[in-house]
């Protein structure tokens, strides 16, 4: 990759602490290799920060930009991914989280990681997202899209299909539709399978299944995932990467499409998967 002309930089949703002094200490480094920073209003607001030198304050987060640095857990890191899905901009994390499984290094590592980084030295994993067609329009999760019972209502009851043949039908607390990226998290808290990023496919998984029967389907990556709600008067919630977006009304039914190469992760030279597994989850076996 090319040097980075301006960097867009974000943070974790908690003001100050580390992540503003990572900020600050970025600021720093861009500004001595002559690379403008461009701080979102949210971002300045946030952190209460003062004019800088080669710091653009109260940047537009839709602007231009050649990077992105997400300084925060992934929750941070995914959001920053959505928002430059389909726009070919690298998205360079630093774990300011828990397990910041999409980060390319610690916090404690940011000098080391930022200095290369600025001249372009990094390398860009693609990776895919998958969008779900609702009545409110669409919505991408890069790391899973999931539809979830309500905690004061009862058992859901969800059925599945590709190709528009029925594949499964469930009762249980919800459903999760996974990415490789995102088949470490709630996918695996399911007892679904680990995907290695590069494997092409999505995996469906349950959330406390009422059934002894019900296992993780591994999707191609072309076939159209339908999700049907089968209460007759209940709905249930729709969330990507862990938010909620809407609701599954009683009946109704959305599609959801695996889409190639949506968001751009930028790496550490030499950084790879099975390291961060190993890194972040320990041994699979001992």
């Amino acid at each position: 990759m090319s040097a980075p002309k301006s960097i867009t930089v974000f943070t974790r949703h908690a003001p100050g602490g580390e992540p503003g002094r990572g900020l600050r200490r970025l600021a720093e480094l861009a500004r001595e290799a002559g690379i403008t920073l461009r701080v979102p209003p949210a971002e300045v607001e946030k952190h209460r920060l003062e004019p800088l030198p080669g710091v653009e304050l109260g940047a537009d987060p839709e602007g231009p930009t050649d990077l992105a640095v997400a300084l925060g857990g992934d929750g941070t890191i995914l959001a920053t991914l959505r928002r430059y899905a389909g726009r070919r901009v690298p998205v360079f994390a630093i774990n300011f989280g828990e397990i910041g499984f999409l980060s390319t290094v610690e916090r404690d590592g940011l000098d080391g990681a930022i200095g290369p980084a600025l001249r372009g030295e990094f390398e860009v994993l693609p990776l895919p997202a998958l969008e779900v067609g609702t009545s409110s329009g669409p919505w991408l999760g890069v790391n899973d899209i999931s539809f979830h019972r309500r905690p004061d209502m009862r058992v859901a009851e969800l059925s599945y299909g590709v190709r528009g043949e029925q594949v499964g039908r469930v009762r249980c607390d919800g459903l999760v539709i996974s990415t490789p990226a995102g088949s470490t998290g709630y996918n695996l808290a399911n007892g679904g399978p680990v995907m290695a990023w590069g494997v092409e496919g999505y995996v469906v998984s349950f959330i406390a299944p009422h059934t002894l029967s019900a296992r993780a389907l591994v999707v191609a990556p072309d076939d159209v995932l339908q999700v049907t709600n089968r209460s007759a008067d209940e709905p249930v919630d729709v969330t990507t990467d862990g938010r909620t977006v809407c609701t599954l009304a009683p009946r109704e039914q959305v599609e959801v499409r695996f889409r190639h190469d949506m968001a751009l992760l930028a790496q550490v030279a030499g950084a790879s998967f099975y390291h961060r597994l190993r890194d972040k989850f320990g041994r699979l076996t001992r």
